[in-house]
């Protein structure tokens, strides 16, 4: 057989090994009908992997090799959805609901309406977008017009097909669905986590939150997401003779999973008693639901009744009143913030409310713990508010310890006992310590995080060894750490010892902006740390300026302005600021005027994925040769830096005719 002909047949065979095995995974994922043993599953996805491996230039996008996950990556580019992806308002009551039909008759001018009923599962909302009929990007909701690209990590969900069974109306089109965890697979996960040490997750949306959100896809593909399938959009494809009840029958037979537990409605009262059922029941669900979903059914419909600003008119959220249940508390703590700020928590009596087990619950302030007139020992209620924070509303005063007394909140720190005082106007304590442990560890995890020094090998839990080592008071002492002293802690090493200070040796070079910010300086964000950078060249300059020229700048306020005055006032900075000089650490800005850098005066707009530079490390880039980053693009943009995944900013760029920048482009032009 001629070569030619051999790799058609290994293409065959690896084509075919692929439907296959897709099958299997709707089978055994989507219908839990599977049809084989998991020894003959993984039998079969281990040849489809050996003939892949050793013809990487058949490996198909959705093959099913393709869902374990890739290297985690730096950052989560951004998306723009086509069509804005609007939260439902909501209702709470039969009153309420019935206020909601009344308006969508009226819109619709006594027309004949029927609702659809689903379930409104309580999860993280996804936007899947699908280009000849395979699976390409995926995104979370963000603010509504722009999420975070997590295709990585929606490829390593079994129920979610990465090519579809059917031919679609459109060559492209959008599902919107909910990834959410079972909540037996959510006790089994917080079940490992314990085993192992790591902390446990609240409840199950926390979970799925927390999941999607990792920058590594091999962390999502070993925990247990599933999705559910409620929403389709075909782009330039007339309405007429859709519905929604007829998008869920097709996303069903396109392979997508879709809850069965929907019911057309044709009067307010249905959809009223399928939310009584639907509440009554929710407890034996194997999900967690938080309410139910009424939709006017008939597409064309609901573009007769259109939006508001920030929601559909034809659809609302009937969502169940909040969970309560009784419980003690047993004790109040305090947690310390980087800032001084004491939080005082709540130490209950462990109790189950909405699928999770609660143990804690925040009180915010000592003036929450008086209105609600709290004591220890306290029989009291606790709801789940929006069905996702514990709170405590009340106190079952029936009961209470005849000997009881208030709470009255200390006038020292419960981290190093320093006093605590109560600024007027403030809600909040703080302590007044800047040795204070916790607040040492807070500033130093702020002093590392990305955006900041970006210490990559510095977290919390070697924070919290270097603090009580007593090897690290501020952040200017991670720069005299040895190699000895870091390999010396439980659970370090040499390798480990090596990492840290390679990365502190990196960060000596920072850019001014990302000191600043790095310092913690209070009401002082990134942006803020910028326009700062930009303007005095220098810390030195910076520490040296008067409240009055502080102010003259454009977006530092009077606030900020005394703030940044005060930092640099008080001598315990200032020993830090020398620390850090003595490290070398870079205090000065790009020494050339801004005028004089090659890229002055020049807009750019980053979108999409770069390989070699995180966004942060591009627009750092940008903005150290005198350039600017926007978000929009507009006619006032010069570049448009675009990468894999890049979305309506490319297009935009494109019709306005302004230069487009691939990667090895922006590198060839910042490399000036």
């Amino acid at each position: 057989m001629s070569k030619e002909g051999s790799h058609r047949d290994i293409r065959k065979q690896i084509e075919d090994l692929s439907q296959d095995l897709r099958r299997h995974e709707y089978l055994y994922y989507v219908l839990n009908a599977p049809e084989i043993s998991d020894e003959e599953f993984d039998r079969r996805m281990r040849e489809l992997e050996t003939l892949e491996k050793k013809n990487p230039e058949l490996i198909a996008l959705d093959s099913p090799t393709q869902r374990v996950g890739g290297q985690p990556t730096k950052e989560f580019a951004s998306v723009r959805h086509p069509v804005p992806m609007l939260s439902l308002a909501n209702v709470y009551s039969e009153e309420e609901f019935l206020e909601f039909d009344r308006r969508v008759k009226e819109g619709l001018g006594g027309s004949h309406y029927r609702y659809i009923c689903e379930l409104k599962y309580d999860g993280i909302a996804v936007s899947l977008l699908y280009q000849n009929s395979r699976f390409t990007q995926g995104a979370t909701r963000g603010d509504g017009q722009t999420g975070d690209d997590i295709t990585a990590n929606l490829k390593t969900i079994r129920s979610l097909p990465l090519k579809i069974n059917i031919s679609p109306p459109a060559s492209d089109f959008y599902m919107r669905g909910e990834v959410y965890m079972d909540k037996a697979a959510f006790e089994s996960l917080n079940d490992r986590r314990a085993l192992e040490g790591n902390p446990l997750f609240a409840n199950p949306r926390n979970a799925t939150g927390g999941t999607l959100k990792n920058l590594d896809p091999r962390i999502a593909a070993s925990r247990p997401l599933k999705l559910v399938s409620y929403g389709l959009w075909f782009p330039g494809i007339e309405t007429q003779g859709w519905s929604q009840s007829k998008s869920l029958t097709w996303l069903e037979e396109a392979g997508f999973p879709v809850s069965r537990e929907w019911q057309t409605a044709n009067e307010a009262q249905e959809a009223i008693q399928f939310w009584r059922d639907r509440g009554t029941h929710r407890a034996e669900l194997p999900y967690e639901i938080d309410g139910t979903v009424i939709k006017v059914d008939d597409f064309t419909q609901q573009e007769r009744l259109g939006y508001t600003a920030k929601s559909p008119r034809w659809a609302t959220a009937f969502k169940f009143k909040a969970q309560r249940v009784r419980t003690k508390l047993v004790g109040i703590t305090l947690q310390v913030g980087r800032t001084g700020a004491v939080t005082p928590v709540a130490e209950l009596e462990p109790v189950s409310l909405a699928g999770s087990h609660i143990r804690r619950a925040t009180l915010h302030n000592e003036d929450e713990i008086q209105r609600l007139d709290l004591r220890l020992g306290d029989t009291i209620y606790l709801e789940k508010g929006g069905d996702v924070i514990p709170k405590i509303i009340a106190v079952d005063e029936s009961v209470r310890p005849s000997d009881s007394k208030p709470f009255i909140m200390p006038d020292f720190c419960p981290a190093c006992g320093g006093s605590l005082l109560r600024s007027a106007g403030e809600v909040i304590r703080r302590c007044v310590n800047l040795s204070c442990p916790a607040q040492i560890q807070g500033n130093l995890a702020h002093f590392a995080s990305r955006g900041a020094m970006d210490i990559e090998s510095l977290g919390w839990k070697l924070i919290e060894q270097l603090v009580a080592e007593g090897l690290v008071k501020d952040p200017g002492d991670l720069y005299t750490l040895s190699i000895d002293q870091v390999a010396t802690l439980e659970r370090k090493g040499e390798k480990s010892a090596h990492k840290l200070l390679e990365a502190l040796g990196k960060s000596r070079n920072q850019p001014l902006e990302r000191l600043i910010f790095a310092l913690g300086i209070r009401h002082v964000g990134a942006g803020a740390a910028r326009v700062l950078a930009r303007h005095f060249k220098s810390l030195d300059t910076l520490q040296a300026a008067t409240i009055e020229e502080l102010q003259t700048i454009h977006d530092i306020g009077s606030v900020m302005a005394q703030s940044i005055h005060q930092y640099f006032q008080a001598p315990a900075n200032l020993e830090i600021i020398e620390k850090l000089r003595r490290a070398g650490v870079r205090f000065e800005a790009e020494n050339k005027p801004d005028n004089e850098l090659p890229l002055a005066g020049k807009s750019f707009v980053l979108t999409g994925t770069l390989d070699n530079f995180t966004r942060e490390q591009a627009a750092d880039s940008i903005r150290a040769l005198g350039g600017n980053v926007t978000g929009s693009v507009s006619s006032k943009t010069d570049y448009v830096v675009a990468g894999p995944g890049a979305g309506s900013k490319l297009d935009r760029a494109r019709s306005l005719g302004i230069t487009v920048l691939d990667e090895p482009a922006f590198k060839k032009l910042i490399e000036i």
